[in-house]
This record gives C-alpha cells, sequence and structure tokens, in this order.
C-alpha cells in the first residue's frame, strides 16, 4: 500500500529531526511550533511509528526517526538537485553549492570561493568550516557538494582528487634557542614539547607518523581544536608548532612567527576535492570543482 506522505511533511521532519527542537525547526521553516508538531504528527500516523522521544529534558530520534532522517535528507538533495538542474535548462546561470572545507584550508579555501563568486555571481554558495573527524561524517551522510580537505580515509567510499601541495612546516617564536640554526635534526626534538591539533586530525597524524619514522619520541605540551589557537599558543611561548605553511603567511611577514630549518621538513602533504562516489554533482558544482583543479595553486 503506498503511504500518503507529503514533501512538506518531510522537509518539517527533516528540519526537526537536524535540530532535535520543534522549536528551533519552527525558526527555520519561518512556520508555528504548533503547525510543525502538527505536520510531523500527521507523518507519524501515516507511517504508524513515533518519530521521536522525549526522554528527561531531550528530543531523541527514535530508531524508525533515524532512518526516516536518512530518506528525507536524501529526497530533499534529490530535489535541490532537480531544481538546480532544470534552472540551468532553462537558461539559469545560477544554483547552490555547498562546500565543507577543513579548518587548516579555510584560509586559501575562502580567497578561492571569492574568486569563484566573482565569476558567478548568481551562485548561492554555503559554507562550512570544520574538523576532519565532522569533514568525513558529512561525506558519510552525502550532505556538502563538495569537500576540501587533506586526504580522507582509505576505505572512504569517496572520489577525492588533489590539486595542490600541504607543506606543514615547523613554527617557534623569533627568540627560540634554535632559530638561527641551519639543517637542526630532528632528533634535537625529542625533548621539546609541541602544540598540537586534537586526536583525530589529519595534521597530527601525519605530524605523529613522521617522528615514528624517525625514530624520534613526539611529546604532546597542549592540544588546539584550530590552527589559529596553536599559533597563539607559539607565539606565548607554549611550545613548538607544526602548522601547514598556507596558514602562516601573515605571521612570517610580521616577524610574530618564524619556520625553523629543520631536516626533513617541510612534512609534504596534499590537499584534496574530495564528493562521495555516485553523487551527481550539480552544474555549478562540477564548475566549481574544475575551478578548483585549475585555479587553486595560483590562489593560494
Amino acid at each position: 500500500m503506498a503511504l500518503n506522505i507529503t514533501f512538506r511533511q518531510l522537509r518539517v521532519f527533516e528540519s526537526a529531526a537536524r535540530h532535535l527542537s520543534y522549536t528551533m525547526a519552527a525558526s527555520e521553516l519561518h512556520l508555528s511550533q504548533p503547525a510543525v508538531s502538527m505536520q510531523i504528527k500527521q507523518l507519524e500516523e501515516t507511517l504508524g511509528l513515533p518519530l521521536f522521544e522525549q526522554i528527561g529534558k531531550k528530543m531523541h530520534l527514535t530508531a524508525a526517526g533515524n532512518e526516516i532522517r536518512q530518506y528525507s535528507h536524501s529526497i530533499s538533495q534529490l530535489v535541490d538537485e532537480m531544481e538546480t538542474v532544470t534552472s540551468t535548462l532553462k537558461g539559469g546561470k545560477g544554483g547552490r553549492l555547498a562546500i565543507s572545507v577543513a579548518t587548516t584550508a579555510s584560509h586559501f579555501a575562502t580567497r578561492l570561493l571569492a574568486s569563484f563568486a566573482q565569476l558567478h555571481p548568481d551562485v548561492t554558495i554555503s559554507l562550512d568550516i570544520t574538523n576532519r573527524e565532522s569533514l568525513c561524517q558529512q561525506l558519510q551522510n552525502n550532505e556538502p557538494d563538495l569537500v576540501i580537505m587533506g586526504q580522507a580515509k582509505e576505505n572512504a567510499d569517496v572520489i577525492a582528487d588533489s590539486f595542490m601541495q600541504n607543506p606543514l612546516v615547523m613554527i617557534a617564536t623569533p627568540g627560540h634557542t634554535l632559530a638561527s640554526q641551519s639543517a637542526i635534526p630532528i632528533k634535537q626534538f625529542e625533548d621539546e614539547r609541541f602544540v598540537v591539533r586534537e586526536a583525530g586530525s589529519g595534521t597530527r597524524a601525519a605530524i605523529e607518523r613522521f617522528f615514528i619514522a624517525a625514530g624520534v619520541s613526539f611529546h604532546t605540551g597542549m592540544e588546539m581544536t584550530s590552527n589559529e589557537a596553536i599559533k597563539q599558543a607559539v607565539e606565548a611561548g607554549l611550545g613548538l608548532g607544526i602548522v601547514s605553511r598556507h596558514t602562516i603567511g601573515l605571521e612570517l611577514r610580521t616577524g610574530n612567527l618564524i619556520s625553523l630549518d629543520v631536516q626533513g621538513f617541510p612534512i609534504m602533504r596534499d590537499w584534496y576535492v574530495v564528493h562521495r562516489k555516485g553523487k551527481r554533482l550539480s552544474p555549478v558544482a562540477k564548475k566549481f570543482r574544475e575551478f578548483v583543479l585549475s585555479e587553486a595553486e595560483k590562489l593560494a
């Protein structure tokens, strides 16, 4: 028997499921809270299953709610894709572009998007700057059109194209005892304390692999969730840091930080533009992907 489910019900449910709040869903969709509640109640009655449950003061999705959320999200994406494609076929130049970017890449990614937006002023761009764990989850859920990040997990069901090298350099204050030395052996850093990204970060993993391969102990002094925080901590004298060279241009020019001349550095990685396998990229997403592959290195 066919289910009499409306797209409006799924839109309302998807918003409520994302926020785990009828109030926030109502605000996002410009509806009243009773209207949101009514739409979800009708959907639950049609399905014959509860989609939410209240435990204490918190709302949670039921097992059925989690399943329906995946379907409603996919349906919403397909409808958005259909709108973009039909607009293009009718001669429209616009469209929507959802991009997620690793925090380490935010410095050059925003410049990329600004340049792309100048070429395509009718495109509406949504940008999310977040950590590696969140990016991997977004890819798994097929949420963004494209992701800019370091190497994705080996078993991830994605297509990843390298578009630019990402050199990791060791940074210190200009007054550090090793500041004037050249070709410093990595062994000399055995007892140094480093300010690093959180566990799970791609940069952190690359650094740890490098030190293991060199047979040198790596000591974590502080963990930070952003490169900006690492740079500030290093400037304050809380330890050495290892960050992407793309993130320290301003600090090098002003003399607040220096890049140490260390044997084996920079640690060379790559930046990738990534999307889920089998994803049908919209015309504007295809244009942005081509733009990244051809122009990123020059703009960065």
